[in-house]
């Protein structure tokens, strides 16, 4: 545990740490958090920082104690766990959204969740998450693929690239956030081989690797079964502002 004056908790990750090597911190699978406090809740009324869209990075960054580890460093599942649990580190495990039943758009509820209910999603047994190296064969195209997990840091540069493009009238979502993923092609590794392939893969291709990376991530599991309308329906939990900024506080 940390020496410094505040109290903190150790948490555990989705991924059980096996992404990030041997010799990092998050091998273990856990990361100390702080709770938060007045000068992180100051972050979150930063007007500024929320213009920019980095208000949670740089309140998750407040909150991480573990030694050489930033929000970026995290594979965007673990980051969805670190999220959840700050949340309920600050104010607690209960939050009150309106979520929309998913069957009838006009029926909405006001409903409390319990985060501690979220679960992690269980690992792949037959994946070998080592060292964020996977291989994946396109069905169609029989391409040899390897490809790695997003962190934050990754998801930061698709976002500004992402950005880019739509000033140009362009949305290359699919094919941008497939460049940051895949690291060979056939055995090439070059950035311009990884374009093309990014940028012409056949769409059934496209949806299998993508339904892999979604089946095999690590991740925290954002959905719950609930009552709207007298029927029980799965919905997703809503991340609103009010998941930092809840109305009893």
């Amino acid at each position: 545990m940390s020496e410094l004056k505040f109290p903190t908790e150790v948490i555990d990750l989705p991924s059980g740490g096996k992404v990030y090597g041997k010799e990092s911190p998050l091998a273990e699978g856990k990361i100390e958090l702080k709770y938060m406090t007045t000068r992180e809740e100051d972050i979150l009324m930063s007007e500024n920082l929320i213009k920019k869209g980095v208000v949670i990075d740089k309140l998750l960054d407040s909150l991480i104690v573990t030694k050489g580890v930033t929000q970026e460093s995290l594979v965007l599942g673990d980051k969805n766990a670190v999220l959840v649990a700050a949340r309920i580190l600050a104010y607690g495990p209960e939050y009150t959204a309106e979520v929309t039943n998913p069957n009838n758009s006009e029926q909405k509820v006001e409903h409390t969740f319990d985060l501690t209910q979220c679960k992690f999603k269980e690992l792949s047994e037959d994946v070998d998450y080592s060292d964020n190296s996977f291989d994946f064969e396109t069905p169609i195209g029989k391409n040899k693929l390897k490809f790695k997990l997003i962190t934050g840091a990754e998801e930061k540069l698709i976002e500004k690239d992402l950005q880019q493009t739509k000033k140009y009238g362009y949305n290359s979502e699919v094919s941008t956030r497939l460049r940051y993923t895949i690291i060979e092609v056939d055995g090439d590794s070059k950035p311009e081989i990884i374009t093309a392939a990014s940028q012409n893969m056949l769409a059934r291709d496209s949806m299998a690797l993508r339904n892999y990376i979604q089946k095999i991530s690590p991740d925290i599991d954002l959905t719950s079964e609930i009552e709207i309308g007298g029927e029980t329906v799965s919905v997703s939990i809503p991340l609103t502002v009010e998941f930092f900024w809840p109305k009893s506080i």
